[in-house]
């Protein structure tokens, strides 16, 4: 057989592999959204928001539902029930009277969003554990989560990603609401001083308690960190750092220069709703460009058209994100994020569709308020 025989026939079997995992989690996520959907609408587990609401909707979820196609018989899921409406009423019945932790989602003023939650944040990172490199992120190393606290998951979320791979984590205080309030009034001066006093206690944290070898923070904090010391030189092997806008550019500059090529990066997709995205590894030669799979099929990610979420849009084009969440403890249809990406092709780990480049939707267009991410 001829070298390029050999190439082609290598080719076509690796083309078939990926054809049988994508054929094989779509049969895996059409089984768990029936088993899903089935709780959250019976009578006996379901809760009395989703109960009430298939009374109105005029049909049952429960006996109609066959996959995943048939989310699309639900409308786009409307956020503001989540401030409206009072946290117990999503309450799935097989939960009642077990009490339950109350996290929020947003970094804006207001009410907030809120969300509740019982173990889903603990398995979810624990997920992601088995993603990451022992290498970068050696098993017993200490963390330090310089991210939003107070109120939201992620705090708890990184503490237990710490304690399942051996090691504790240590924490500092982060408000992004204070931060998206003094740049939404021009206050430039105290957003900036707000940052630094947050660098202050990470850095201090760092100079005095040995073994913190991981980090978990957003793009700018690491950013500032870095230009107060040398993360490398203070033990740091490996980042995992969340943010919504992370352009090829900004990788490779946290990469190559903020971590001297010596320290991993390792970006992530991830909130209150839908748990945590796992990116494929960034690199040179993908471009710096990051995508990202959700936890399916705890989760999905769509890349639709803004104009009809019905329809996804075409394999690299550019449409809004819509995220589905389908745990026993909570489900969400259909949610259109306030973020656009550019759709991806299933990847050798996470057999469907990714999401790349995401950035605030309608960023093109207008100025959005990121805050400290």
């Amino acid at each position: 057989m001829t070298s390029s025989a050999k190439t082609a026939k290598s080719s076509a079997a690796k083309s078939s592999a990926k054809a049988d995992a994508v054929a094989e989690a779509k049969n895996k996520l059409d089984a768990h959204v029936r088993a899903i959907v089935k709780w959250h609408f019976s009578p006996a587990t379901g809760s009395p928001f989703w109960l009430d609401w298939a009374k109105q909707a005029g049909w049952d979820p429960a006996k109609e539902v066959k996959g995943f196609a048939d989310i699309l018989r639900f409308p786009n899921f409307n956020d503001e029930w989540l401030r409206d409406e009072q946290p117990k009423r999503w309450v799935p019945k097989a939960y009642a009277g077990k009490p339950f932790k109350i996290f929020e989602t947003g970094g804006t003023t207001g009410m907030p969003k809120q969300r509740i939650s019982w173990t889903d944040h603990d398995h979810d990172y624990s997920e992601f554990s088995n993603t990451i490199e022992e290498k970068y992120f050696p098993k017993g190393s200490d963390w330090l989560m310089a991210g939003p606290t107070g109120p939201r998951r992620l705090r708890l979320a990184i503490e237990h990603l710490a304690n399942v791979r051996g090691g504790c984590c240590y924490h500092l205080d982060l408000d992004p609401r204070w931060v998206k309030r003094c740049i939404g009034k021009g206050d430039y001066a105290q957003a900036e001083a707000y940052k630094e006093h947050v660098v202050d206690q990470a850095i201090t944290i760092l100079r005095h308690r040995q073994g913190i070898n991981c980090l978990f923070t957003t793009p700018k904090i690491l950013e500032a960190m870095a230009e107060r010391t040398s993360l490398v030189g203070l033990g740091i092997k490996g980042v995992f750092c969340g943010g919504t806008s992370m352009t090829p550019q900004v990788v490779r500059f946290l990469a190559e220069e903020v971590l001297e090529g010596k320290a991993q990066f390792v970006p992530t997709y991830g909130n209150t709703l839908m748990g945590l995205a796992c990116s494929e590894p960034v690199s040179a030669k993908g471009g710096w460009s990051v995508v990202y799979h959700a936890p399916q099929p705890r989760a999905v990610l769509r890349v639709v058209d803004p104009a009809d979420s019905t329809k996804d849009v075409a394999v690299g084009g550019w449409g809004r994100v819509e995220l589905s969440t389908f745990t026993k403890e909570f489900f969400m249809p259909r949610l259109l994020e306030r973020d656009e990406a550019q759709r991806r092709e299933p990847y050798v780990c996470y057999p469907w569709d990714g999401v790349a480049d995401v950035r605030p939707f309608g960023a093109q267009s207008g100025k959005i308020i990121e805050g400290v991410y």
